[in-house]
């Protein structure tokens, strides 16, 4: 059947233009047959609304580099208006001429300027600025510049043993000294387009030099910027609004547009009607509801947005695979180290909450929009406003008197949440297995009460991962993983996890170190607190009436435990008895 759908579907698509994943450049989108979502309306609001220096904030994955590409192919100096054919900006014909091709653009994307040392991280950036500076390479002979000005390029560009030369001190003026030999060449003021602009600062945060690259990043931006005659106008995006008082001293003509911000809130990311004619045009119109639920729900201006990232990766393959299921794209480019962080340094108030969002609610936070890097970590607050910055929380309402409804915008991120609080709960087990040694021992005695003691108290200190409103399998489906990390953990023991045996599939076998012994253990989730002791009498009941003892009898282990554990929320029951009808609770 999904075979015969995915020829009908061919069929349908013909000469359909091919979806771009994972491209950010918007010549080659335009070139070579991509569909592209027209954002060419961001250009005529940014000269509408007039700034001199407009950095926009959002999440990772929003379009911004492509957004960045295409301000450069319209802006720049031999600029093709064929590439514009068609898009909402051609129907602008008096901006086009006025603007269309007209200006040097500089243009830096700083998103791979990384190292774990501050020298190799400052060479990335150079090489970045001396590879751009190399596109301008007519200027080492224009006869409009003087000797000095024309030796001024050549140290930008000058390789020693095949790395660039530029020192730090040349590297901070590289961007004024490029814009003044353009605007010398060509007369005309210079556009300048830096792209995540953070990524250095950020991982200089990472990785303990983010004093050193501040001061570089400040000061580079600062002579770009605030001191550049030959400026015409700037744009940058990045994810933080660092503080201005760290990176943007002194720039007075600095517009800030962030995601609570209502102008330009439709130019980053999709639309819902953007993504309902994406959809209609590869006939996928039955997976808008799935899509909706999965990367729909950020908000950002007086916009709700859709990830483009998500949208796209997940069309490409119902493309060719029409019962693809809705994964994490976003997710799995992104570092989650924050979320990780956040959650380690969570402390019970923060861990509930933690488990109201999961849960589909709401909380309301004080956020604050400007942040170094080196505050991110001295509270759980500030820690807060970056994961709604980042795109991991959203706006639910207007903001009032700077606080902010927050929840978890789609299913994809609170994959992300639970995906970190299973890794970190896995992780605790393997360095604390002493802790769990009682536990241990309590299984293999058959001890139910100490069994249960100790699950109770470990689910009331760690964050629950499951909505008590979801459906019952997929909440046993939680207890289970959460479980089954308890149970690996002990290095003698063979744990198998929904094995075939006798009339069914148990969920837990633990083969003991013990060759004569073993256990089975069936789980249950219940809706009500009263409904647990039914619960676990039904689970023994499963194990006998399904012979769920087969898988060890035929391995010659006759001495088993059963064991029915039954969970509500942060609380658990649990039964055990000897297969031999020797009842040891």
């Amino acid at each position: 059947m999904r075979n015969k759908e995915k020829i009908e579907r061919s069929m349908f698509l013909g000469d359909t233009l091919k979806l771009p994943v994972g491209i950010e450049n918007f010549e080659e989108i335009r070139r070579d047959g991509f569909y592209y979502v027209d954002k060419t309306g961001l250009i005529e609001q940014l000269l509408n609304q007039w700034g001199k220096v407009n950095l926009f904030t959002r999440p990772r994955r929003f379009g911004k580099t492509l957004n960045m590409s295409m301000l450069r192919y319209f802006f720049e100096i031999g600029a093709d208006p064929t590439l514009f054919d068609g898009l909402y900006i051609s129907q602008n014909q008096k901006l086009c001429a006025e603007y269309l091709g007209k200006f040097p653009v500089i243009f830096l994307s700083l998103k791979n300027v990384d190292g774990l040392t501050y020298e190799k991280a400052m060479y990335r950036l150079t090489e970045l600025v001396g590879m751009e500076a190399e596109r301008f390479s007519f200027l080492q002979s224009s006869e409009k510049l003087a000797e000095n000005e024309r030796e001024r390029y050549r140290a930008l560009t000058t390789l020693r043993e095949g790395k660039f030369a530029m020192n730090e001190d040349l590297l901070i003026s590289s961007l004024q000294v490029l814009s003044q030999l353009l605007y010398r060449h060509y007369g005309k003021k210079v556009i300048i387009l830096i792209d995540e602009y953070d990524v250095p600062l950020d991982k200089a945060f990472q990785h303990g030099y983010y004093r050193q690259m501040a001061a570089l990043i400040r000061g580079l931006f600062g002579q770009a910027l605030k001191t550049n005659d030959c400026l015409q106008f700037a744009v940058l995006t990045g994810c933080l609004r660092v503080s201005k008082e760290s990176i943007f001293t002194g720039l007075n003509n600095f517009k800030v547009l962030s995601i609570t911000d209502a102008r330009f809130d439709e130019q980053f990311g999709f639309t819902e009607g953007e993504v309902e004619k994406l959809l209609e045009t590869y006939h996928l119109e039955s997976h808008m509801e799935e899509i909706k639920r999965w990367y729909d729900g950020y908000r950002f201006g007086d916009a709700d947005i859709f990830c483009p990232w998500d949208v796209i990766g997940h069309a490409d393959r119902l493309v060719e695979d029409p019962g693809a299921e809705p994964q994490p794209y976003w997710i799995n480019t992104s570092s989650n180290d924050l979320v990780k962080r956040f959650i380690g340094k969570a402390d019970k108030t923060t861990r509930d909450e933690i488990e109201r969002l999961l849960a589909g609610e709401t909380i309301e936070k004080e956020i604050r929009m400007e942040l170094t890097y080196d505050e991110i970590d001295r509270s759980i607050d500030n820690l807060w406003s970056v994961l709604f910055t980042t795109g991991y929380l959203t706006l639910d309402g207007e903001p009032e008197q700077g606080f902010c409804r927050l929840r978890i915008p789609n299913e994809e991120v609170k994959e992300v949440f639970r995906y970190q609080i299973r890794e970190l709960f896995r992780e605790s087990v393997t360095n604390h297995t002493a802790g769990l040694e009682t536990f241990w021992r309590a299984l293999s005695d058959g001890d139910g009460k100490v069994i249960e003691e100790q699950l109770n108290r470990i689910l009331s200190n760690s964050i629950s991962v499951f909505d008590a409103r979801g459906e019952r399998r997929e909440r046993e489906n939680s207890y289970h993983t959460f479980l089954l990390g308890m149970l690996v953990g002990n290095s003698a023991w063979g744990v198998k996890s929904n094995r075939e045996t006798g009339d069914g599939f148990a969920d837990l076998i633990v083969e003991t170190d013990n060759p004569d012994s073993g256990m089975i253990i069936e789980l249950k989730s219940v809706d009500r607190f009263s409904e647990l002791d039914r619960a676990c009498r039904q689970a023994i009941a499963q194990i006998h009436e399904r012979r769920y003892d087969q898988i060890l009898l035929n391995e010659g282990r006759s001495d088993i435990l059963a064991y029915g554990i039954a969970f509500y929320k942060k609380r658990c029951r649990v039964m055990a008895e000897r297969m031999q009808n020797e009842s040891v609770m």
